[in-house]
């Protein structure tokens, strides 16, 4: 069966991550880009000033009926963004694909601002409240009345669905267990027993626990990943030159620079180096401006400079810090160029990596990260799976429940499962999403730049 299903995703996901569908990703966010004048460079600074900026304002953060505040909404989408994409995810993508795919991931990130700025502008724009009173919203409503194709936003639901399990959970899980066994020696069946009772208890509460968990987790784990990059770079700053040069090097002639040892080619860098980065920062997946699209926010537009800030701050300082330091861990290895990482893939070689480059204690340190990043984004993504089936479902409850238990039985089955066959269904049901979503947003595209004058012609942060 592991072979059969083995087999089959292997089929669909080299025609989903093929040439078309990079082009695509790509060419979406540059399409976008260039349709609003490059938003994400000229209007950087007024970006992070009504984002960062708005963090104290009590008048613009404080929660109403019916939602939750802005802050609550991104720390949910930040909670799925930054996950395990940021520290397995990079590891994984230059384990398969060579230092060369961290430069793609920038390249992605860049354009991928924009296409993330536009889904939330979208989601917001689109959105509409339940029976239960809360906000609605996301591709699948943006794709039904925005562009009166249900059929397609209906598809965008089901794979919103079924990727819950896998990127949202299954491969968060996983690197869970792994970083808890490789550090602490503990049990994996142990791990996933614990892990599911967690989630159980935290979902169960819906939007309004989650986003108040994720309000509190979301900024001490990133400060806490960040200050142990920032203490591996410092202790290994004499690295950092040849660890950047490499990295260029390898995306434009990989074969060049290992002397064909490791069969880098340059299509390889760019797939995992984009696949990876969509899984990170989930920039053209569609999955976070349904998060969004709960914020009881000033506006469209001004929500969706969050987008822009979600990843700027997920690839560009994130997924920047983890590949510097596996490239600078590759760099010391003696035979790197001949035997790549010794079998190291994922949550192993980032453990490795900081080992390394701070001493024993980085291991465990990297461990308690994997474990905060992946939870987080374990709750994100049950959001995100249970506005989906409402979706689809309309009166759900039921279905929720049977959902969030099918959920958190997921997690116990992604703790013990196999890593390379769950990260390769991932990136099949990332591109599945993006697929339906990418259409909606080319097609949308003059809603963003109509809203987008608007907000910044009048000159002012409410534009609705």
């Amino acid at each position: 069966m592991v072979e059969i299903i083995t087999s089959v995703n292997s089929f669909v996901n080299n025609i989903v991550w093929g040439p078309y569908m990079l082009a695509l990703l790509i060419g979406t966010g540059i399409f976008l880009s260039v349709r609003v004048k490059f938003l994400q460079i000229r209007k950087f600074g007024f970006t992070m000033k009504h984002t960062l900026g708005t963090l104290t304002d009590k008048d613009i953060q404080d929660k109403s009926e019916g939602g939750v505040s802005p802050f609550q909404a991104v720390s949910t989408a930040l909670a799925s963004t930054v996950g395990t994409g940021n520290i397995t995810g990079v590891a994984t993508a230059i384990a398969a694909g060579g230092p060369g795919a961290v430069f793609w991931m920038w390249v992605s990130a860049f354009f991928g601002m924009v296409t993330k700025y536009s889904e939330i502008v979208l989601s917001i724009h689109f959105r509409e409240k339940n029976d239960k009173g809360e906000w609605a919203g996301g591709p699948m409503y943006y794709l039904e009345k925005g562009l009166h194709m249900k059929w397609l936003a209906v598809l965008f639901a089901v794979f919103a669905l079924v990727a819950s399990f896998g990127i949202g959970n299954m491969t968060q899980a996983n690197s869970i267990a792994v970083a808890l066994e490789t550090s602490f020696s503990m049990n994996k069946t142990a791990i996933g027993i614990v892990l599911a009772l967690l989630v159980a208890l935290v979902i169960i509460g819906g939007i309004k626990r989650i986003s108040t968990i994720t309000s509190y987790v979301v900024p001490f784990m990133a400060a806490f990943y960040i200050v142990l990059g920032i203490i591996l770079l410092a202790m290994n700053y004499t690295a950092i030159p040849a660890a950047v040069k490499y990295i260029f090097s390898c995306a434009f002639n990989p074969q060049a620079v290992f002397g064909g040892g490791l069969g880098y080619t340059m299509m390889m860098a760019m797939r995992y180096g984009f696949a990876r980065g969509v899984f990170s920062n989930e920039a053209g997946l569609g999955s976070a401006p349904i998060a969004h699209a709960a914020a009881n926010t000033r506006g469209a537009v001004n929500q969706g400079l969050w987008g822009i800030f979600e990843v700027f701050f997920d690839t560009f300082v994130i997924c920047t810090i983890s590949g510097l330091a596996v490239v600078i861990f590759g760099l010391g290895l003696p035979d790197y160029a001949v035997n790549g990482f010794g079998g190291l893939e994922g949550a192993d070689l980032a453990i490795a990596a900081f080992t390394s480059g701070v001493g024993s204690w980085g291991g465990y340190a990297i461990s308690i990260a994997t474990v905060l990043f992946a939870g987080s984004t374990i709750f994100g993504w049950s959001y995100y799976g249970e506005k989906a089936l409402e979706y689809l479902l309309k009166d759900s409850r039921l279905a929720i429940l049977i959902y969030k238990v099918i959920f958190c039985i997921a997690a116990f089955l992604g703790s013990i499962g196999s890593l390379s066959l769950m990260w390769s269904i991932a990136d099949t049901l990332n591109g599945l999403m993006a697929i339906p979503n990418l259409v909606g947003l080319l097609f949308l595209s003059p809603v963003v730049v109509r809203l987008t004058k608007d907000f910044f012609i009048k000159g002012m942060i409410d534009e609705e």
